[in-house]
């Protein structure tokens, strides 16, 4: 459990680096974007490792029908997560759509998890992906929404969304539990 804390922790942090200690980022350069992308690299590593090598102990057992309700909020997180908002009308004067598919994604996955390292992992990245809006609202509290695209741009970013969601459930049934029913 260690391994994924530490994981988190260093996840959070480099993500709050700029936020911290901008005169000292600033400073980096284009070096800091490398410091900070290695450090996301390790913590993912950190996460996955400690993630499989936690115990499992249960807390709650999710319902079967928990699994689809996980799958289509996993889609919009996806979705969320394109370029859609930027690109496309349907999410364009949501300042965070990232962070909140991020959180979308982090909080469908603790409704299909019920032991305590999913508890640990995908709680921990909610809070973070809640902080992180929080932080930046706080630094950056003047926004101004792009203009708005197309319908269009909407539907290819939604079907490029089914897709991935596809490939991304089949590689995630070859290395764990399959996400889709049956």
């Amino acid at each position: 459990m260690f391994l994924l804390v530490l994981g988190l922790a260093l996840w959070a942090l480099a993500h709050f680096f700029k936020r911290l200690l901008p005169a000292r980022r600033a400073a980096m350069g284009d070096k800091g974007k490398g410091a900070v992308a290695l450090a996301l690299v390790v913590s993912v590593v950190l996460m996955v490792l400690g993630y499989r090598a936690a115990p499992f102990v249960d807390v709650w057992y999710p319902p079967e029908w928990a699994r689809h309700l996980n799958n289509l909020m996993v889609l919009i997180a996806l979705f969320m997560m394109s370029p859609a908002p930027k690109k496309g009308r349907l999410l364009w004067g949501m300042r965070h759509p990232m962070l909140m598919g991020f959180g979308l994604w982090a909080l469908a996955h603790l409704l299909v998890n019920g032991d305590v390292a999913s508890i640990v992992l995908f709680g921990g990245l909610l809070i973070w992906a809640t902080a992180e809006i929080l932080v930046i609202n706080r630094a950056e509290p003047r926004w101004v929404a792009p203009a708005p695209g197309s319908y269009g741009k909407d539907a290819m970013f939604f079907l490029a969304s089914i897709v991935l969601l596809g490939v991304i459930g089949y590689i995630h049934g070859l290395i764990g539990p399959s996400p889709f029913p049956g």
